[in-house]
């Protein structure tokens, strides 16, 4: 009998880290015998047609009181509140970050977006978060109280480095950044930086989905008029294995991010032992505590100051390196994320 449902957007297989940590969760809470159903919603949220709206209360409603539903924030902070009362089961929202603190939205946009969320998160029974600082934000910005909300940071696998082999850096040494071709994850600053750096031997790639088609074009033509085009390559979404490859490769980790609700991707670089270059936002500072040097967002001389130091400075990036391995090392695993959301289900279905 289904336990659960998760309600996501789109292709839930996406690989982002939104998309990531509802994918695994889903499959461990099956794996942990809480039987939990998989509804896929409209991809058109947070932007839904008024047709696509109908279609995801009308999936919603359909779902029998007994039945838990957790719904992804990116549709969740986005709905229709007046139609959450067709819907008899108890919601769990999962809010990565609230939606109105996108990068790049207009004031009136965003405020729009934050009060609707705030209004459809008076009406579910749970609300999970993937750190602390997004608990306070939801807290605060949205007025859901400290008792609804839990905190269930993403899971990471440990690595078996008797067994892994040692990779091969590129070289010249390699700058790595991963994330969505949007305003949020910085790489324009991250590009103005690379420019002040010219001076050195390296090279740089960014990983990442074409999420907006006309910043992915903003980011090549900025590439190609700082005099970056042979320096850096944009690779676009790549499979798990060539990310792995990638971090291998890799010198140093660099995420200009103008805003990140747990920011994924930096616990994974420092699994793989690389020093951390990122932004004082959000939280990453929660994320990577110690073990990565932090400047301030939109400030690419300091980014880039920051990159030097990691690239000039050998003792100075293995110092980093291997706080970044010991901070990794106390990371969950996706099983205990699973079963935080386990205990809230149980919680608000008896």
């Amino acid at each position: 009998m289904t336990r659960a449902v998760f309600a996501i957007p789109g292709d839930k297989e996406q690989r982002t880290g939104g998309y990531i940590y509802d994918a695994t969760v889903l499959r461990r809470l099956n794996a942990l015998g809480h039987d939990t159903a998989h509804v896929q919603l409209p991809d058109s949220f947070p932007d839904p047609s008024s047709m696509d709206m109908q279609k995801t209360f009308d999936a919603l409603a359909a779902i029998p009181r007994s039945c838990p539903i957790i719904v992804d924030g990116l549709a969740l902070g986005a709905l229709d509140p007046a139609g959450l009362c067709r819907v008899a089961a108890p919601i769990v929202g999962m809010v990565h970050h609230p939606l109105g603190l996108e990068s790049g939205l207009p004031a009136d946009r965003a405020r729009r977006l934050l009060d609707n969320e705030a209004e459809v998160l008076c009406h579910v029974a749970h609300v999970i978060v993937p750190s602390q600082h997004i608990a306070d934000t939801v807290e605060r910005e949205l007025g859901v109280a400290r008792d609804r909300l839990t905190v269930a940071p993403p899971g990471f696998e440990q690595l078996d480095e008797d067994t892994r082999p040692e990779p091969a850096k590129a070289m010249p040494p390699l700058i790595l950044s991963v994330g969505l071709l949007t305003p949020r994850k910085g790489h324009d600053v991250l590009l103005k930086a690379l420019a002040q750096l010219t001076d050195l031997d390296w090279q740089a790639e960014i990983v990442g989905k074409a999420h907006e088609p006309e910043t992915a074009e903003k980011l090549r033509a900025e590439a190609a008029a700082l005099g970056l085009s042979d320096r850096v390559r944009f690779a676009g979404e790549v499979s798990e294995d060539a990310l792995r490859r990638a971090y291998g490769r890799a010198s140093v980790f660099a995420l200009a991010t103008r805003y990140e609700g747990y920011g994924m991707v930096l616990s994974e670089a420092m699994q793989n032992g690389l020093p951390v270059v990122s932004t004082r936002v959000g939280a990453v500072p929660e994320t990577v505590g110690e073990a990565a040097l932090l400047v301030e967002p939109d400030e690419p001389l300091a980014l880039a100051e920051a990159i030097r130091t990691l690239l000039t400075s050998p003792e100075t990036a293995r110092s980093y390196a291997c706080a970044a391995r010991d901070r990794a090392a106390s990371l969950p695993d996706w099983t205990h994320t699973a079963r935080v959301f386990a205990d809230v289900l149980e919680r608000i279905g008896s």
